[in-house]
Order: structure tokens, then C-alpha cells, then sequence
């Protein structure tokens, strides 16, 4: 069984018309209420220094999307901790007020697909702090109304160390949030892994996380290289569903699997894809700025369709669907 790519994508380019999207638009967060979609995505422009924003679009049929406005709704903040770059948000909501969390830079990352560094003007020295030289990716929070306006609160992560895939659950369990995150350095035998997995964390809060426990690590040849959550968890009768990618060691592609968690107990895998169900083949996902990416980051479902929309290429936004239904059937079919 496999996603279904849309015949309009890419659904969201580049605008050359504004400076801020002119190069980039890809790796939405994704969001379904009262009839209409949105889509809270990552935008850049030809600068060299790369900023990266969020641009917010809406549709009523999943599929042909509106912008907002030409402006971001969500800029890095030049003198606070995200001054290099917000992007990759995933979306979830809780009450009245949406919770964003997004991968986050201190200084801006350079156009990276040209493998030059980027002199951001900050003199590092013997002493700075490993994480600062190194510009490393970590994950905020923040909080929105309308998903139109944010208030940043800041690091949700624990660890200053490469922490981005971070995705909250949609609702409590058993009195606890639970988030999916993960952390590039924790491979080795001390881990239970040799390459970046996928983890589970707790928290009272939101905002102070603990009883780390590893989740999933790679299993088969197209997820060798590393794997990490892709979008938030959707809550079925069979399970909390979750999308998640996988590259591969062999050729270094970006693919799409999925896995049923319990719904009492997330830390237990009920099934796993053993093939992958998406993976790049269309010139919007091989010929960018990641040559051979498909990269989940938001999904809804309305009905019995899924509605994943992931970045391809690293330079647009697309959409793939999928029958829930017969995904879950399958993926129960194959456990057995």
C-alpha cells in the first residue's frame, strides 16, 4: 500500500515576489478545523545567509491553497535564541491555543546545500560552548490563538545537543503529555542504538520532559541510516498513528513509514511498515535543495482520508493521501 501523490503538486512554490519565500517553501505543519486547511510552512529567499521563516496558507479542499498574506506570520527573532532560523513546525492544539514546536537555529544556517560556511560575524573562541560554534538545531515552543500571531516560550528540549523531529501528542495520557523527539547524539551502546532514533519523553508541563525511552530504532535497509517522527500522532480506534521517515545508508533517500502505537501506552509498537510507503520520484523531490527527499511534517485526516503534507526536495510543499481505513487493515494484516 502506498501514499497518493496529488497531480497539482507541488501545491505551495517559491513566491518571487516576496524576498523572505523567493527560494524556499517546504516542510509544513498541518492543521483541519470547521472545513478549512492550514498550512503553516517553512519559507527562505535567495539571502545568504538563509533566514527562515513561516508563511501561513489555507484551502477548503486540502489541495489548492491561498496565502495568508505576503508577510511571515512567524520570523526568527534577531536578538533571542531563534535568531537563526524557526522551521520544520508541527502543529497540535489544546483547548483554545495551538502548540507549535519547531526546529530552531542560534545564528543562520548559509544556503547549506553548498557546503559553505556561513560567517555569521561572532567571534567563537577555545572556550564557546560546543553547541554555539557548531550552530546545532534544537527545538522550541510556542503558542498561537489564530496561528497568525505566536508567543515564543522558548526550548523545549532538555539537552543542548542536535534535537530537532520533535512533536507533542495530541492529548494527555494517563495525566502526562508525550512528546516524540530526536536526539543525533544519543547513539551507542549505552543507548540501545547506533544510529538516531526515535524516543519517547514525559512531562507534566510541557515545557520540563523526562523518562526518556527509546521508541524505535532503524530495522530495515531503507531506514539504516537514521530515522525520526515525521508528523503529530493520529488518535484512531486502533491506535495512535504515526508517520515517521527513514534515509538510508545505501543511497542517502529520504522515505516514509508508519507504526501504531497503544493508546494507553505509546512506548508499545502494536505495528510497523516493514516497507516503505512513500519515497521520492518526481522532479519536485529529486531535483532541490536535498536531492531525494520526502519529508513529512503535517497530516489531518478528514473522513477516511489522510491528508499528509510533506516538503519535497527541500524547496516545496506537497500532498500525498491515503485511505485510513486500509492502512490500518494493512498494517494489522502484516503484524499477523
Amino acid at each position: 500500500m502506498k501514499f497518493i501523490k496529488s497531480d497539482a503538486n507541488p501545491i505551495i512554490k517559491p513566491n518571487p515576489d516576496n524576498a523572505w519565500e523567493s527560494l524556499v517553501t517546504c516542510n509544513p505543519g498541518a492543521w483541519y478545523e470547521n472545513g478549512t486547511f492550514y498550512l503553516l510552512y517553512r519559507g527562505a529567499g535567495h539571502d545568504e545567509a538563509h533566514l527562515i521563516h513561516l508563511g501561513l496558507a489555507t484551502s477548503q479542499d486540502g489541495i489548492h491553497f491561498t496565502r495568508y498574506e505576503n508577510n511571515p506570520v512567524m520570523s526568527p527573532t534577531p536578538e533571542g535564541f531563534d535568531a537563526g532560523c524557526v522551521e520544520d513546525p508541527r502543529i497540535v492544539k489544546f483547548d483554545d491555543l495551538f502548540y507549535v514546536t519547531y526546529a530552531y537555529r542560534p545564528f543562520p544556517p548559509g544556503q547549506y546545500w553548498l557546503k559553505k560556511h556561513h560567517d555569521h560575524g561572532w567571534p567563537m573562541g577555545h572556550h564557546t560552548p560546543k553547541g554555539l560554534w557548531e550552530n546545532t538545531t534544537n527545538t522550541g515552543l510556542a503558542i498561537s490563538k489564530d496561528l497568525k500571531s505566536f508567543k515564543k516560550l522558548g526550548r523545549i528540549t532538555q539537552h543542548q545537543i542536535d534535537n530537532r523531529d520533535v512533536i507533542l501528542f495530541p492529548e494527555k495520557i494517563n495525566g502526562k503529555f508525550v512528546m516524540l523527539h530526536r536526539p543525533v547524539q544519543w547513539t551507542g551502546k549505552e543507548y540501545g542504538t547506533d544510529v538516531p532514533s526515535i524516543w519517547l519523553a514525559y512531562s507534566d508541563d510541557m515545557m520540563s520532559w523526562k523518562d526518556d525511552v527509546l521508541l524505535a530504532k532503524p530495522e530495515f535497509d531503507w531506514e539504516s541510516k537514521k530515522i525520526g517522527g515525521s508528523t503529530p500522532p493520529l488518535k484512531t480506534d486502533a491506535g495512535w498513528l504515526v508517520i515517521y521517515h527513514g534515509v538510508s545508508k545505501t543511497d542517502e533517500q529520504y522515505r516514509v513509514g508508519v507504526m501504531l502505537l497503544d493508546l494507553n501506552d505509546p512506548r508499545i509498537i502494536i505495528a510497523r511498515s516493514s516497507a516503505f510507503l512513500m519515497e521520492p520520484e518526481h522532479p519536485y523531490e529529486t531535483d532541490g535543495y536535498y536531492t531525494g527527499c520526502v519529508f513529512p511534517t503535517g497530516n489531518v485526516i478528514v473522513g477516511d482520508t489522510l491528508y499528509m503534507y510533506y516538503g519535497g526536495a527541500d524547496r516545496f510543499v506537497c500532498v500525498a493521501t491515503i485511505s485510513v481505513s486500509e492502512l490500518i487493515r494493512e498494517l494489522l494484516n502484516e503484524k499477523k
